[in-house]
């Protein structure tokens, strides 16, 4: 874990993965990422956005397309701008408006790359990624699939939401981070392994910044170790259970939460990601506050990491939670409404 690799390496080692900055630790934490995803290979970053940048801006040309969900997170635009690549948003998980972008883009010329969240970061829903693949197979696109808010969260294996869909084959590149159900810091490329070598020896992100430190390496191969195995089941089942727990609670308040995301067979799924629409930037400022004050911690999401006048709190449940301390927040979440539309007038409700 983080405190073995601390003991043993020290608290930094200056300098880069691509010059004396790798030691065993990441080569054996690529690995064990890339047997987990079911991949031929992967690489490390030191950050999650760096990865995104770092993979992006340099497999992308200026001759080259890439089509990215509105929703997607800042770093992939990071990456897409960095590229020179022409970019192309469709209108979030609208895949009419998918479809139709692909035609413009395969009139472009040059390689065309589709870029999406798996779990989008401040909706929490999830990507129809089957449709996405058909249209990309459909109009020759290669498919990337951001995961972080997925990985050690969905599917059987915890290996996102490519698995949960049962593209994993059909997906060329998937991403994740380190920082979300990993407890960590860092980020992950996997896939083909003449990608990740390209990527290893190109991309100047990856080749010009300090590697990520031994204690963040240990303590995410002792996360990824702990998903693999039968606690990581209980694990994903937990924090699922738990989303369902404080989406149902909230809903039941009169708060309006992002739906859920109905999948082929029919069933749906709440993400640990839980946001209460707000719509008001001021509104939501002060229902942030009032939480605050009575001890609930959220993120308040406004533009530009929002669309302006769609802010929203987004709440995160983990697997540690229990149902005492959740229905401590959900109390605090009833008193902070009520006190809100009192003095500042009402929220949106439930559609």
């Amino acid at each position: 874990g983080a405190l073995d690799a601390l003991h043993r390496y020290g608290t930094g080692i200056t300098g880069s993965r691509f010059l004396n900055g790798t030691l065993d630790l990441h080569v054996e934490l690529e690995h064990e990422l890339a047997e987990w995803l079911g991949t031929e290979a992967a690489l490390v970053f030191t950050t999650g956005h760096q990865t995104n940048v770092g993979t992006l801006g340099t497999i992308l040309g200026p001759a080259d397309t890439v089509v990215v969900d509105s929703g997607d997170h800042a770093s992939i635009l990071d990456g897409c701008i960095l590229s020179r690549a022409k970019v192309r948003a469709f209108r979030h998980n609208r895949l009419d408006r998918l479809e139709r972008t692909l035609e413009k883009a395969a009139a472009d010329g040059g390689g065309v790359l589709v870029v999406v969240d798996g779990v989008f970061s401040t909706e929490g829903d999830v990507a129809p990624l089957p449709e996405i693949a058909e249209r990309c197979e459909r109009f020759g696109a290669r498919l990337m699939v951001d995961e972080a808010h997925a990985l050690g969260v969905l599917g059987p294996r915890g290996a996102g939401a490519s698995e949960l869909l049962g593209v994993e084959e059909r997906v060329d590149l998937r991403m994740a981070t380190f920082s979300k159900a990993l407890a960590s810091c860092g980020g992950v490329i996997a896939g083909p392994a003449e990608v990740i070598e390209f990527l290893r020896i190109q991309s100047r992100p990856f080749i010009f910044t300090a590697s990520a430190v031994p204690a963040a390496v240990g303590a995410t191969l002792s996360a990824v170790r702990i998903c693999r195995s039968p606690e990581g089941r209980e694990l994903f089942a937990r924090v699922l259970g738990n989303a369902r727990y404080l989406h149902s609670a909230l809903s039941d308040l009169g708060f309006q939460v992002g739906k859920p995301t109905r999948l082929r067979d029919g069933t749906e799924i709440v993400t640990p990601v839980v946001p209460i629409v707000v719509g008001d930037e001021f509104k939501a400022l002060f229902l942030w506050r009032a939480l605050y004050e009575r001890g609930v911690y959220v993120n308040l999401m406004v533009h530009p990491a929002v669309p302006p006048a769609g802010a929203l709190l987004r709440t995160s449940v983990m697997a540690t939670h229990d149902h005492p301390t959740l229905d401590k927040a959900i109390a605090i979440f009833a008193q902070a409404k009520r006190q809100h539309e009192q003095e500042h007038g009402s929220l949106p409700g439930p559609k």
